[in-house]
């Protein structure tokens, strides 16, 4: 049986309507840490704007406190430890086509042509990367993909509780299109406004600002 003609149109205009709701859309970074934490987090705060507060938070106040220390301590000796050849400091980036802007930490330059992003976390190196940090590093990579046109393969993380501990993460073709499948997800829910399952791990609602609100 054939679609009629108002049909196809209607087809047409919903897919319009889709595409002009998720246009605008531009994620953080952070935002995407956020909802593989939590995915209510995305909802919360970009469907019921209801703000975080998260200035109250002790460990977000002590990352605030190391990011801003490190711009005053010069690390050189990391940097000739992975033969960067550059740097630029807090990079600011935007990046439409995949829904995402942020500040960088560092983006080091390399005698190949790549870049690399390098972020300081204000945390202990548990003989693993956690997920979060990892992904983190890779939509960084990305944002550097798109702003510069250039090839990115890894990512550094310095962990400063961890005597400045340097972590290189190789990055992997199926690991930008995860990313991207994240980030799809989330756009998902900010442009429907669909209520998403929280976390399975409990013991994260312990301090979450929106507990007394989640049900």
């Amino acid at each position: 049986m054939k679609s009629s003609p108002n049909s196809f149109d209607k087809g047409m205009k919903e897919q319009v309507s889709r595409e002009e709701r998720t246009d605008g859309i531009l994620l953080m970074p952070t935002e995407v840490v956020e909802y593989l934490y939590c995915p209510r987090f995305t909802y919360f705060l970009n469907c019921l704007n209801i703000p975080q507060h998260e200035e109250q938070r002790y460990k977000v106040l002590l990352g605030r406190e190391i990011h801003e220390k490190k711009k005053k301590i010069n690390r050189e000796y990391l940097r000739k430890k992975i033969s960067c050849t550059g740097k630029e400091i807090d990079v600011h980036m935007v990046s439409q086509k995949y829904h995402l802007k942020g500040i960088i930490d560092e983006v080091l330059l390399f005698a190949d042509g790549t870049r690399s992003p390098f972020d300081y976390k204000f945390a202990e190196y548990k003989e693993y990367v956690f997920r979060t940090h990892r992904v983190q590093s890779i939509l960084y990579g990305l944002l550097i993909q798109d702003w510069y046109g250039c090839e990115v393969k890894r990512g550094f993380v310095c962990y400063t509780r961890s005597n400045y501990w340097l972590k290189e993460i190789p990055f992997r073709e199926k690991d930008f299109n995860e990313a991207m499948g994240i980030i799809e997800q989330i756009i998902n829910i900010i442009s429907k406004g669909f209520y998403p399952k929280k976390t399975s791990f409990r013991v994260r609602c312990v301090d979450c600002c929106y507990r007394n609100i989640c049900v």
